[in-house]
């Protein structure tokens, strides 16, 4: 499942950061096999947190 975040949020938050956001405010742990999207204040960029599997939530970054 993909979930996008509609608030915008502080960009220099790292993955676990993100990852802690999304499962306390909306609910949705990116551990679980959910993409979560957030967006920054201009809406110009998109941070997208997913579980790999591997270790830490992975950041996905786009202009």
């Amino acid at each position: 499942m993909i979930y996008v975040a509609t608030r915008p949020i502080d960009f220099r938050k790292g993955a676990d950061g993100l990852a802690l956001l999304a499962k306390e405010t909306l609910g949705h742990d990116p551990m679980k096999g959910v993409a979560v999207v957030f967006r920054a204040k201009r809406a110009d960029r998109v941070k997208i947190v997913v579980w790999d599997g591997s270790g830490p939530c992975a950041i996905f970054e786009a202009a």
